[in-house]
């Protein structure tokens, strides 16, 4: 294992940032390739046979070209659908972007939990086994919506963003029978976290939001405990599979992240 072998993350678009924020605060020296999949976006909206096709052979790909020590699926869509075959496809370890739900059955004290996530997530089988392993004593309420992802985007490009959008969408979570007793949220998209402070504001009651990031930054530092990093952290860098559009005006929000180097292929 070489030290300047990245870590490889892989998402349509800027979802993956709230997966890469906290395995950059664990994994300060850590050298990151993001991956965003233009050509792919929106993942929410494949079916499943697309994503079960696609991914493996576009993180192989990938892998290959930066030569990654370890894969980051940071997609909910595209781990609950794809994670066995990419890990059959690969040799490098691969982890996974799933529901958080146990975190949130963890905390939750009305024992009822909203689980908000694209539509092609919260209706996967992989959310049922979640909550039946995790979750057997509480109610989980599902709703699914891509709205927010395209408003994380929109976000992260530097745009405004409809605060009465939030509103709508989460009505369609708290507005189902039972829905009024929701305490804690799984935010089951990457994308979501980015517009969690919106989130918050729009909630018709306060709430505890939960995701991720920050299992699976311990998930990959724990993979690759006592391989050798650079001395000092590096600039990232932004793989662009593209759809041709412009991807300049994502430069500014992806250096906040630490990525400064643009590639496309």
């Amino acid at each position: 294992m070489r030290a300047d072998q990245p870590l490889l993350l892989l998402d349509t678009g800027v979802g993956g940032l709230s997966i890469l924020g906290p395995i950059r605060a664990l994994l300060p020296r850590a050298p990151i390739a993001y991956a965003l999949d233009q050509a792919g976006y929106p993942y929410g909206q494949k079916s499943e046979t697309e994503l079960a096709a696609r991914v493996p052979a576009l993180l192989g790909r990938l892998a290959e070209h930066v030569d990654a020590r370890l894969a980051v699926i940071a997609c909910n869509t595209a781990s609950v659908i794809a994670l066995d075959p990419v890990r059959a496809a690969l040799a490098i370890p691969i982890v996974g972007t799933v529901p958080a739900i146990k975190p949130a059955a963890a905390i939750s004290k009305s024992r009822v939990i909203g689980v908000l996530g694209t539509a092609a997530t919260v209706r996967q089988p992989y959310v049922d086994n979640l909550s039946r392993e995790f979750a057997s004593d509480c109610t989980v309420i599902r709703h699914g919506t891509h709205e927010l992802v395209a408003l994380a985007e929109q976000k992260m490009r530097g745009l405004p963003t409809d605060p009465g959008a939030y509103a709508r969408v989460l009505d369609g979570l708290f507005g189902q029978p039972g829905g009024e007793k929701i305490d804690t949220v799984v935010l089951a998209c990457t994308h979501f976290p980015l517009v969690e402070e919106e989130l918050a504001a729009a909630a018709p009651h306060p709430v505890t939001f939960v995701h991720g990031g920050e299992g699976i930054a311990r998930r990959a530092a724990y993979l690759t405990e006592g391989q050798p990093w650079p001395a000092e952290p590096r600039p990232g860098t932004a793989i662009f599979i593209s759809d041709g559009s412009d991807p300049e005006p994502l430069r500014a929000g992806l250096a906040r992240y630490g990525l400064e180097n643009f590639e496309t292929l």
